[in-house]
């Protein structure tokens, strides 16, 4: 276990999905997430570690998403992600040092700067990957935040 992490942050657009966003003539907008990514995100809360997503676009399906897996820290339509982080940490009285963060594109960075352990999917943009402290095997969407998850906990 990753010792003195108490917080993931979660970015969700290639992450916690594909990347893709499916939109049908009518409007409607679908998303996928993977159940094991689901899973492991259920699990943090045995090991004390609060899941936090913060993330760009604002979408129905994130916030039922995170309402099946219990996640009440869930930030949506945050262009600036860095102020919203440090609003949270200091909410929880936690440091940025003590959380984990995995993202995919640039607008991760300033976050991950300021985060003690950070991660990307393995088809994250490569600025990314070259500051990250791991680059998972799997790619957003296909169990990268499962594989971060077990990364922390084991």
């Amino acid at each position: 276990m990753v010792p003195n992490i108490k917080a993931i942050i979660l970015d969700v657009d290639g992450t916690l999905t594909d990347g893709k966003i499916y939109m049908s003539d009518n409007g409607e907008i679908m998303k996928a997430f993977n159940i094991k990514d689901g899973y492991a995100l259920a699990r943090l809360s045995k090991s004390e570690i609060t899941p936090i997503i913060i993330t760009g676009r604002k979408s129905k399906i994130v916030e039922k998403r995170a309402q099946e897996l219990k996640i009440t820290e869930v930030h949506q339509g945050i262009d600036d992600k860095l102020p919203k982080l440090l609003e949270v940490c200091e909410r929880l009285h936690i440091s940025p040092s003590q959380c984990a963060y995995i993202g995919d594109d640039l607008n991760d960075m300033e976050c991950m700067q300021a985060c003690g352990l950070k991660a990307c999917p393995s088809d994250a943009v490569q600025g990314i990957k070259e500051v990250v402290d791991y680059v998972c095997k799997s790619k957003g969407g296909e169990g990268a935040v499962r594989e971060f998850c077990d990364y922390i906990i084991f």
